[in-house]
C-alpha cells in the first residue's frame, strides 16, 4: 500500500466522506441514482422542511456528488457519482490489507486446529 501524507490525499476526499456520513444525504444520493429530481420532489419522503433539504443538497454539491441546474422556476438536481471514485479508490487500497490479515489468521487457525488434532493423537 503506498503511504500518503497530508499532501498527497485528494482535496476532496474528506469533504466527499463529510458528505456521505449523514444518513439524510445519503437517501437523497439513493433517491437520485434513479434520475433527476426537483427539490419538493427529494424532499417528499422526508419530514423536514424544503430549506433543510436544500442545505442537504447544498452539502451534496459542494462535495462534487450531485449537480443542479435552473430550469425556469424548478431546480433540478441529477446524481455525479464520479466523485465517489475518489472514495472508492482510497478505501481500495485498504483491501489489500485486510486480505493479507485475514490470510494470516487463516493460517493462525490451521496451525492451532493441526497442533490441536496432533495432542489428540497422543
Amino acid at each position: 500500500m503506498e503511504q500518503f501524507g497530508y499532501i498527497k490525499a485528494q482535496p476532496n476526499l474528506d469533504t466527499i466522506f463529510s458528505a456521505l456520513a449523514d444518513p439524510t444525504r445519503r437517501a437523497i444520493l439513493s433517491r437520485l441514482a434513479d434520475g433527476e429530481l426537483a427539490v419538493n420532489e427529494i424532499a417528499a419522503p422526508f419530514e423536514m422542511s424544503q430549506p433543510a433539504v436544500s442545505r442537504h443538497l447544498r452539502v451534496l454539491e459542494r462535495a462534487g456528488l450531485i449537480e443542479r441546474d435552473i430550469d425556469q422556476q424548478r431546480r433540478p438536481a441529477r446524481l455525479k457519482a464520479q466523485p465517489m471514485v475518489t472514495a472508492v479508490d482510497w478505501l481500495n487500497e485498504f483491501k489489500n490489507f485486510w486480505g493479507a490479515s485475514f490470510d494470516q489468521l487463516d493460517d493462525v487457525l490451521s496451525k492451532m486446529k493441526q497442533h490441536e488434532k496432533n495432542e489428540r493423537k497422543e
